[in-house]
């Protein structure tokens, strides 16, 4: 192996310090583990503005060199544009890139023109989502493909993903590794108690309001029948949205609304204290927020399909429509040696296959393969806390 020091592209991000989704947050606590490890991380950040007045710039945090591409356009058009120059930019560089996501993989082709090693993680199906139009759909579905073939290996973050990954490659190009998150064994009750909730009696949804994520679903069931608890549905709701005015004309008076919350600690208080997390995903691979509710100990009710009984483990809840949604909350509210049964089980999931210093070690090792780096000796790294909370 070359006796030089490893280096990373990180793209596909908005950037560091995490303050936007998932993605962010791994993207940081990676970049932050690599630097300790001994290697030189470079992570390409977008930065918005109403005019480009010195489209790229460079500066470091933490040890990490941040490459700064300002972008005018707003929504998907600025993400293209961002993720162009910064694929470009890559290209002259050395070292192994690292794709977090495939939205734009149409540009990897320059990667492998200027003979750049592309190791990239493949999210989740996109395409399949139905909240997206046609023409979106079939940009998704095109540019899985492209990732799929130029990426010289693949990450696939769940059992899953990796079986719909091997019919585009060969499956010993995908490499399995999930999401991660950390222990929590305490929160303090006082961002509960400042909503009027009661700590252990209510239940928690932390999700986008998206019909694909079954919030209505879980409203309607919650607001069946008196519960004497209460339902938090956190998340943006937008007047204007056909959906989002279902789920609030679907609510009792039992169901909180306090919107899109992003302080972290507030987040993960009102997780902590939860007497269950709702999880009502159809699509995706390993789902942070619910990995989260895991390491919280949290009993978990979940939509009943292959991504979420893998993540969650078969010990938990599960339902398939509405009326079993409403059995489902009726036993979690009732039966307390089920709910603790749960919640043992959840932490025992996590710490299984979710643990922070595996999935980077291996995400470190798939790196130093492609870029033919020799690793530096084991030893146990510093994991710091990153990124602002998100409703996943």
């Amino acid at each position: 192996m070359t006796q030089v020091q490893p280096h990373v592209l990180v793209l596909g991000t908005r950037g560091i310090p995490a303050a936007h989704g998932g993605f962010e947050s791994f993207a940081e606590r990676l970049a932050l583990f690599l630097v300790d490890r001994g290697w030189r991380v470079t992570v390409y950040c977008q930065h918005d503005v109403k005019h480009v007045t010195q489209r790229l710039s460079s500066d470091t945090w933490r040890g990490v060199e941040r490459v700064n591409l300002q972008v005018a356009r707003a929504g998907a058009a600025g993400t293209v544009e961002f993720d162009w120059h910064a694929t470009r930019h890559a290209a002259t560089q050395g070292g192994v890139c690292l794709v977090l996501g495939y939205n734009t993989a149409i540009f990897l082709p320059l990667l492998r023109a200027a003979a750049r090693k592309i190791l990239i993680n493949m999210d989740g199906i996109e395409w399949k989502r139905p909240k997206w139009s046609l023409p979106v759909r079939l940009w998704f579905y095109l540019n899985e493909w492209i990732g799929a073939w130029y990426g010289h290996r693949l990450v696939a973050d769940h059992p899953v993903i990796a079986d719909h990954l091997a019919t585009r490659r060969p499956r010993h190009a995908t490499a399995m590794i999930p999401y991660g998150g950390d222990e929590v064994t305490a929160a303090a009750a006082a961002p509960v108690i400042a909503l009027g909730l009661v700590p252990g009696e209510y239940l928690i949804s932390i999700a986008r309001l998206e019909p694909d994520n079954n919030i209505l679903a879980m409203v309607e069931a919650f607001s069946r029948r008196r519960r004497g608890s209460k339902l938090v549905v956190l998340g943006k709701l937008d007047a204007n949205n056909s959906y989002h005015a279902a789920v609030k004309a679907a609510a009792s008076d039992e169901v909180l609304f306090p919107g899109a919350i992003y302080d972290k600690t507030i987040v993960q208080a009102l997780r902590f204290h939860a007497r269950a997390y709702c999880h009502g995903h159809t699509v995706g691979g390993t789902n942070p927020s619910l990995v989260e509710s895991l390491w919280c100990g949290n009993a978990v009710l979940a939509h009943r399909n292959r991504f979420n009984q893998w993540t969650a483990g078969l010990e938990q809840f599960f339902f398939s429509d509405a009326n079993e949604c409403d059995r489902m909350i009726e036993r979690i509210l009732t039966d307390d040696v089920a709910v603790a049964r749960a919640g043992r089980a959840a932490r025992l999931r996590a710490a299984a296959d979710f643990n922070w210093t595996d999935i980077l070690v291996h995400y470190e090792q798939e790196l130093a393969g492609l870029g033919g780096f020799e690793l530096a000796p084991e030893r146990a790294p510093a994991l710091p806390a990153v990124g602002a909370a998100r409703q996943a």
